[in-house]
């Protein structure tokens, strides 16, 4: 990993480039010391037992490939209208790219290139704080005050020295050990303590999601609610990427990472959309962008036609399995 970190340095220095907030510094990520699987994306196959608008009895186990994307018999439209958007919004952009999706309340699901592996920037801290919330869990003691705080920092303002002081806290072995229980078998924890150069996957990303926003064995009700609660009050400067188009009646988590380096910039954003009758999740992960606001563009023209298909009445009839939403 040093020689990479020995491009970034020589990228950030011939720039003169300096990134606060939601991005990784050159500092956090050169000098962390110095205080700076599934081949398909969730195929769960839980989809609405009524055709599109019909009413009539559709079997939901039955599962239809529409391009990148994969759904319900009944959700065959949507699964199309989703796969042709989202691959139109990719389309003639520069870099690479990758995407998954999935909504659980129809079972719709999409992925592309969700296997290609990303350097983190500051998506991982959202790994950080499951996994220090996963090691609170087996020890039974709650955060401390410090740990909060950090936490807070951590998540809502993305602050590096926070998130150093919690990737050295929880450790090495904790944070492979909650990626293991997560079956997060894709992602690379960044060695000698460079934690945004994290090699992560769009299929890992989405993984993450679904472990916050629904029951499962690795993350109790409080620990999820808990992180998805600071994941909701992310500052509104750093609110871009995947919630760009999103509804005013879901309720927002986010996480987005920027970092540049001698190929151009990382840009990824992590995000899941919750309210009355919604639950759905979306990961875009961008490397080799020309300029920052170049690869915040491209997630957002993933994330805008995300949310119109999906809050689309005609693709979406309103009687959506209402038992697979998640709480707001």
């Amino acid at each position: 990993m040093r020689p990479r970190a020995l491009v970034i340095a020589s990228a950030v220095l011939t720039t003169g480039a300096l990134i606060v907030g939601a991005g990784v510094t050159a500092a956090s990520v050169l000098k962390p010391a110095a205080r700076a699987g599934r081949s398909t994306a969730a195929a769960r196959g839980r989809g609405s037992q009524t055709t599109e608008g019909s009413g009539s009895e559709a079997t939901p186990d039955v599962r239809v490939t529409e391009g990148i994307c994969t759904a319900p018999a009944a959700y065959s439209k949507l699964a199309a209208q989703l796969s042709a958007d989202i691959q139109g919004a990719l389309r003639g952009r520069t870099g690479n790219h990758a995407v998954t999706v999935d909504d659980t309340v129809t079972g719709v699901s999409c992925a592309a290139n969700e296997d290609r592996h990303f350097d983190s920037a500051s998506i991982v801290k959202a790994i950080i704080l499951a996994a220090l919330l996963r090691w609170h869990q087996e020890t039974g003691v709650p955060l401390s005050q410090e740990e909060q705080q950090e936490a807070t920092l951590m998540i809502t303002q993305s602050d590096n020295d926070a998130a150093t002081d919690l990737w050295d806290e929880v450790g090495m072995s904790r944070l492979q050990h909650f990626l293991d229980l997560a079956k997060m078998d894709q992602t690379q924890l960044g060695q000698d303590g460079y934690w945004g150069l994290t090699q992560v996957t769009a299929h890992d990303e989405l993984r993450l999601l679904e472990l916050l926003t629904g029951p499962n064995s690795v993350l109790t009700a409080a620990s999820r609610s808990y992180q998805l609660g600071l994941m909701s009050q992310v500052i509104s400067s750093q609110r871009w990427g995947t919630p760009a188009g999103a509804p005013s009646d879901v309720t927002v988590h986010v996480k987005n990472g920027w970092l540049p380096d001698g190929t151009g910039w990382h840009i990824n954003s992590i995000g899941a959309f919750t309210g009355k009758d919604k639950n759905y999740l979306i990961a875009v992960l961008t490397d080799e962008d020309p300029s920052e606001q170049y690869g915040i563009d491209t997630v957002e023209a993933v994330a805008e036609v995300v949310h119109r298909d999906l809050n689309d009445t005609k693709l979406v009839p309103s009687a959506r399995l209402a038992a697979n939403a998640a709480p707001s």
